[in-house]
C-alpha cells in the first residue's frame, strides 16, 4: 500500500486493514482547491495535519466544503519538498485511544501545498495570486508563539526583521513579514476582506499575530515603501480580522510504536525524513481523540462552516475565558509540572508518570485545589468537566507515545502564562494569600533543580531546548547534589532570578514565595532521591 492518489485506488486493500478512505474525490477537491481556494493554513506541522486537516476532511465528506485546504511552510521548506508532495499531500492520521483502540484515517483535505519563500519566485507568485482571491476566507495558522516574536530571547530585534522593515514588501526575509506581504497583495487587488486566525496555542494569539503584521505595516508605510492606507485596510474589521482562538489537542511527535503498526499493515515508503533544518517529519501523524477549539466569530469575508464539526465560535471574551482556563489551570500547568518533574525522575512517558502517587497527588493539588478555585467559568466548557477529562482520561491514556522532555522545551517561556497567572489571581482577591501557594512553588523549585541536568539518582541528562537556559542556568551551576548550602546563601545565588517578573509573571519576593521556593529546593538538593522524598512529604 502507497500513500499517494494511485496507491488509494485499490480501496480494498485498505479497507481490510481498517483504514478510513476519504468519502470524496481527492483529485477533484485539489483541482477545486487550486481553482477556488477558501482556507490557507501556514505551519505545515503535526497539530495541523491531526485537527484542521481532519477537520476539513470531514466538512469534505459531510458535503459542508467543496475546497480543500492550501497548506504553507515558511519555516522548514523540505517538510513540503520531502514529505508533502512525494505523498500527494496526504497523510495518515493515527488516533490513539485510551481504551487502547486505534483508528487510522487517510487524510486527503489538503489540496495543494506550498513553500513561502520570497526567493522562490514561482512559489511566492502562487501564494499571491491565492492571497488576491475572491475566494479566500481565511488563513489559519500554527507557527509555535514564538513563530510571532520579532525580536530574540533578550528582546533585541531580529536581524531578518530589521532588513525586512527598510527593504519593504517585495521580498521579506522574516516568517511574519512574507505573511504581511501576501496581505499587501490582497490589499493591492481590491482591499478584499479576510479573517486571519492563529491557532496557536498562545495567549491572545490573535492579538499577536496583529500586532507582528501591523510592525511591518507601520514600518512599510512610514518608509514610504507600501501605500498609507495598507495600514487602515489591517485596522478595519470590516476587511481584516485578527480573531482570537484557544486550541487543544496533544500531538506528539510520530512515534516508532506507530509506525511499526502501519509497516505491519503493509504500508510502503513510512521512512521518517529528518531535514537539515533538524525537523522530524513522518508520513504519519499519531494523536489523542480529545480536542477543542474556540475561535471568536470574526470573518468578513464568510467562513467554512466549522461549527458542525465541534468547532465552538464564541465572542472574544469567552476565547479568553476559555483559553485562560486551559492554560493557567486545567492542562497546561499540569503538563509544565509532569514534565519537570518527569525528568529528574527519569521518565520517558507522561502517561507513566501518571501512574506515580506523588506525581498524581501533585497535579491534582495543583489543578484542583490551588487553580480551579480562581478561574472563570467560561461557560461553553465547564473547568471541572474539562480537568476531569484531563487527569483521568488524557494524561493516562497509555497508548500515546507523549514525552515530558518535549514539554519540557522552552519552560521559561511558559511558567509566566501557566503559574504567574494564578498567583495574581490570588493577588487580586482579599480573600486569598498567594503565600498560601503549596505546589506552584514546588514546581518553581523543581525548575530551578531542573536546571541543573541531574537527576534524582544523580545522573546527568539533557536539559529539553529553551531558548533561556544559557541565562538561567548560570544560577544554579555552583550548587551541587549532596551538598547543601545555608537558605541565605541560596538566596543570594537565586534571588535575581525569582524576582523576574518576565520569566515568573510575577516578583516572586514581592509575593511571599521566595522562601518556600527555596525551602523547597534546599530539600531537594539533599542527594539521591531528595526530589522523590520533598514530592513524598508535601505532595501526599
Amino acid at each position: 500500500m502507497k500513500l499517494s492518489y494511485e496507491g488509494l485506488k485499490d480501496k480494498t486493500e485498505w479497507a481490510e486493514k481498517g483504514y478510513h478512505l476519504p468519502a470524496y474525490d481527492v483529485q477533484k477537491v485539489a483541482a477545486e482547491t487550486a481553482k477556488n481556494p477558501v482556507w490557507i493554513h501556514f505551519g505545515a506541522g503535526n497539530i495541523f495535519r491531526a485537527f484542521q486537516a481532519n477537520l476539513a476532511q470531514e466538512m469534505l465528506e459531510n458535503g459542508d466544503m467543496t475546497s480543500g485546504i492550501t497548506v504553507c511552510e515558511g519555516f522548514d521548506y523540505e517538510i513540503i519538498e520531502k514529505q508533502y508532495r512525494p505523498h500527494d499531500n496526504l497523510s495518515v492520521l493515527v488516533t490513539l485511544k485510551s481504551t487502547g483502540d486505534v483508528e487510522k484515517t487517510v487524510v486527503g483535505s489538503i489540496g495543494e501545498s506550498a513553500i513561502l519563500d520570497s526567493e522562490n519566485t514561482a512559489e511566492f507568485k502562487r501564494l499571491q495570486e491565492i492571497f488576491a482571491s475572491d475566494t479566500l476566507q481565511m488563513a489559519t495558522f500554527t507557527v509555535t508563539e514564538k513563530g510571532y516574536s520579532l525580536v530574540n530571547g533578550r528582546g533585541e530585534q531580529l536581524p531578518a526583521v530589521t532588513d525586512d522593515f527598510t527593504k519593504g514588501p517585495e521580498k521579506p526575509q522574516s516568517y511574519i513579514g512574507k505573511v504581511a506581504s501576501l496581505l499587501y497583495s490582497r490589499f493591492k487587488a481590491g482591499q478584499k476582506p479576510i479573517a486571519m486566525v492563529s491557532t496557536d496555542n498562545c495567549s491572545h494569539n490573535g492579538e499577536k499575530l496583529y500586532n507582528a503584521v501591523m510592525a511591518y505595516a507601520k514600518a512599510w508605510t512610514e518608509n514610504g515603501l507600501a501605500d498609507q492606507g495598507f495600514v487602515d485596510y489591517l485596522n478595519d474589521e470590516s476587511k481584516v480580522s485578527f480573531p482570537w482562538s484557544m486550541i487543544d489537542k496533544i500531538t506528539p511527535r510520530p512515534d516508532a510504536s506507530v509506525e511499526k503498526i502501519l509497516r505491519a499493515d503493509g504500508l510502503q515508503d513510512l521512512d521518517p525524513v529528518v531535514t537539515s533544518k533538524k525537523t522530524w517529519v513522518a508520513p504519519f501523524v499519531n494523536a489523542e481523540e480529545t480536542q477543542y477549539l474556540v475561535i471568536e466569530d470574526k470573518f468578513p469575508n464568510g467562513r467554512p462552516a466549522l461549527e458542525k464539526v465541534g468547532v465552538i465560535f464564541t465572542d472574544r471574551d469567552t476565547v479568553n475565558k476559555v483559553e485562560r482556563m486551559k492554560v493557567t489551570t486545567c492542562l497546561n500547568p499540569l503538563h509544565t509540572a509532569l514534565a519537570i518533574y518527569g525528568c529528574l525522575l527519569g521518565y520517558e512517558r507522561i502517561s507513566a508518570e501518571m501512574k506515580d502517587t506523588e506525581l498524581v497527588n501533585m497535579i491534582r493539588k495543583l489543578g484542583y485545589q490551588e487553580g480551579l478555585p480562581v478561574v472563570t467559568d467560561p461557560g461553553v466548557l465547564d473547568p471541572r468537566e474539562f480537568i476531569d477529562t484531563v487527569v483521568g482520561v488524557r494524561l493516562p491514556n497509555p497508548f500515546m507515545p507523549d514525552t515530558p522532555q518535549r514539554i519540557a522545551c522552552d519552560t521559561s517561556q511558559k511558567l509566566s502564562i501557566r503559574f504567574g497567572e494564578t498567583i495574581k489571581s490570588y493577588m487580586a482577591d482579599p480573600s486569598r494569600d498567594p503565600a498560601t501557594l503549596k505546589m506552584v512553588p514546588l514546581v518553581f523549585a523543581g525548575w530551578l533543580r531542573y536546571l541543573m541536568a541531574v537527576d534524582d539518582s544523580g545522573k546527568a541528562f539533557e536539559l529539553s531546548p529553551d531558548p533561556l537556559i544559557p541565562d538561567v542556568q548560570k544560577y544554579v551551576k555552583d550548587f551541587a547534589l549532596g551538598t547543601v548550602p545555608s537558605a541565605e546563601e541560596v538566596k543570594q545565588t537565586v534571588l535575581p532570578l525569582l524576582t523576574n517578573a518576565q520569566i515568573f509573571g510575577v516578583d516572586l519576593e514581592k509575593v511571599g514565595l521566595t522562601d518556600t521556593v527555596i525551602s523547597f529546593f534546599r530539600e531537594e538538593l539533599a542527594g539521591a532521591g531528595a526530589v522523590r522524598e520533598t514530592l513524598r512529604k508535601y505532595a501526599d
